[in-house]
């Protein structure tokens, strides 16, 4: 299985750390979050892996052209010159997943003790489009799933924003977890290579026709260590 690692993010919440480097290489216990990904891939057998790169992505390029991480097959998705987003970024990293085989994307900036076999493994049984880790959990933005976890809308709790593709009630709020599991036939269904555009709102428009599966993991420890807060309580959590 590839994978692609998301690194391209400001990390404006965990400012003033990210003032001089990029949040994919703010450490937990003196380890890159970059690292403890690529570390985390490795485990689950993935040797393929593409990152993106845009804030300070001088310093990620950098990083990834020492050893160990010279002597692996991992590539680098440029977007110094536009940030895309998540959707438009995975779009540009197209050419990367050229097996036919679906694969595996991880965002650089959570901790997260799920296993990523077992999502691969829920993945082909489902023969979904994608299959999304999520988990109950207090957040102001959720997935909205039916009773067997397909996805059905989204929902802003703090907004009440609200879009449903699929009216398959009752519905149930889930917060994703940053890690899925894609068939690259979603290539044919994105817009054009260079749009900005949100993984999101793709998922999103295409609920309705095709299925968009979610993986449950709420007994695994999980955190989005994008702010501060998060990044302290990590130092506990996290050791290497």
């Amino acid at each position: 299985m590839k994978a692609m690692i998301f690194a391209a993010g400001l990390g404006t919440r965990l400012r003033p750390l990210t003032n001089d480097r990029p949040k994919a290489l703010v450490e937990v216990n003196g380890v890159p979050l970059l690292q403890i990904a690529i570390e985390k891939l490795h485990l689950a057998g993935i040797t393929d892996i593409i990152v993106n790169i845009h804030h300070f992505g001088e310093q990620i390029a950098a990083f990834l052209a020492r050893p160990p991480f010279s002597d692996m097959n991992i590539a680098i998705s440029d977007e110094r010159a536009k940030l895309l987003d998540t959707g438009g970024g995975l779009r540009k990293a197209a050419w990367f997943f050229d097996d036919g085989q679906p694969f595996l994307v991880y965002n650089a900036d959570i901790l997260t003790t799920l296993n990523l076999n077992d999502l691969y493994a829920a993945h082909t049984r489902s023969q979904a489009l994608a299959t999304l880790a999520v988990r109950e959990r207090p957040a102001s933005r959720a997935f909205l799933f039916d009773k067997n976890n397909r996805l059905c809308g989204w929902r802003n709790s703090a907004t009440g924003a609200e879009r449903i593709a699929l009216a398959n009630h009752p519905l149930h709020p889930l917060a994703f977890s940053g890690v899925h599991i894609i068939h690259p036939r979603i290539f044919e269904l994105m817009p054009p290579p260079g749009e900005v555009f949100s993984i999101v709102e793709t998922y999103l428009s295409l609920a309705q026709n095709e299925i968009i599966q979610g993986f449950r993991h709420d007994q695994d420890l999980w955190l989005d260590v994008g702010k501060p807060e998060q990044l302290a309580r990590a130092q506990e959590l996290w050791t290497w």
